[in-house]
């Protein structure tokens, strides 16, 4: 089911991907019975961000898809065409009910705030579990069939590399993946409780076209307001895995499809990481730059972040899925990208 592998050489990430391939049955892995994405009413929240613009795309090819996002960090541009696109706010019990109704089978969660150093964070816990809360009771009120959550690496902490589904104690270090542990909490209990099957996904960094607010376009944004010199927060030795978002994509669908427990948890990732430093070096070849780095200094970006994280994998490939590309690769894909849409569109560099 491969397509190809990337390394980082500069050629071109593969795109055409498993995801594309999901609907053909044909093979000899054991499909759950239970889902199957095809037919389906599917709900995506925040499917005009990173992840969710990209999963409803997909998931529009063979089901009717219903987009519910506030726009308060997606935009309605990113909704694809075969959508039906409503703007809710999930924190709203009323809006809720008016986008997750009877006809619905799956709920795909991604709304949420996803900053890690985010500057209100008391507002972040109590509206990410409250979107989650509400989804979940009115999933089950309904009878919808199954919820699909996307959780985090930040609910490992600082943990022993590569981290599996099954370490614990679990001791997050941010607001952030505390909201996503106790997001999983509300998961576990519906999944055990009521007769919704559960998917819960803990991602690395994932990354793509029109992302804002993480360390690529960060950098692209800095280097094109001054190309001799690039801060960078830390000491540059913060090292992570990075995965591209059409592969993440294809490890939801996948996930899905092939498991029905009531509580499903599996890290999403590569099994290779990236360091910042590295960042800073492709993003500086692909900008054709050669720029001095002045670190801020400490083993840290700010407090809250996790210097250094790598995923288990293994559970994923057991029931048949990995990862065609390395995170090197990933971010090169991913800074080309942003780049394309981040420079100036009269093709003159702002340092020219």
């Amino acid at each position: 089911m491969r397509t190809g592998t990337e390394t980082e050489t500069g050629t071109e990430m593969e795109t055409d991907s498993k995801a594309d391939k999901f609907l053909d049955t044909g093979d000899d892995t054991d499909i759950s019975k239970s889902l199957i994405l095809r037919n389906q009413t599917i709900v995506v929240t925040g499917g005009a961000g990173l992840v969710g613009s990209h999963l409803a795309d997909h998931l529009s090819k063979a089901n009717e898809v219903i987009v519910a996002d506030d726009l308060s960090k997606g935009t309605r541009s990113r909704v694809p065409d075969k959508t039906t696109f409503v703007e809710a706010d999930m924190t709203n019990p009323d809006e809720v009910a008016s986008v997750i109704t009877s006809d619905v089978d799956i709920v795909f969660h991604l709304a949420a705030y996803t900053d890690t150093n985010f500057a209100e964070p008391r507002r972040l816990f109590e509206e990410n579990s409250d979107m989650t809360y509400n989804i979940l009771e009115q999933a089950a009120a309904v009878g919808v069939d199954g919820v699909a959550f996307t959780s985090s690496s930040t609910v490992y902490g600082e943990a022993p590399r590569p981290t599996s589904e099954g370490y614990a104690p679990l001791e997050p270090i941010s607001v952030y993946g505390a909201s996503k542990l106790a997001d999983e909490g509300l998961l576990s209990t519906y999944a055990h409780t009521e007769s919704l099957t559960v998917w819960c996904f803990r991602f690395a960094n994932i990354v793509g076209p029109k992302q804002r607010g993480n360390v690529i376009p960060d950098f692209i944004q800095k280097l094109l307001e001054d190309p001799e010199t690039l801060t960078i927060l830390g000491d540059g030795r913060q090292e992570k895995s990075y995965l591209y978002v059409t592969e993440c994509v294809d490890a939801i669908c996948y996930v899905v499809e092939h498991t029905d427990d009531p509580m499903n948890i599996y890290n999403i990732g590569t099994e290779t990481t990236t360091s910042v430093t590295k960042i800073a070096d492709i993003v500086s070849d692909v900008m054709g730059l050669d720029p001095a780095y002045d670190y801020t200094g400490g083993d840290r970006g700010w407090d809250g972040d996790v210097p250094r994280m790598r995923l288990s994998v293994e559970k994923l490939r057991t029931i048949g899925w990995s990862a065609d590309t390395e995170s090197n690769a990933a971010v090169r894909q991913a800074a080309r990208e942003l780049y394309d849409e981040l420079k100036p569109s009269d093709n003159h560099s702002t340092w020219s």
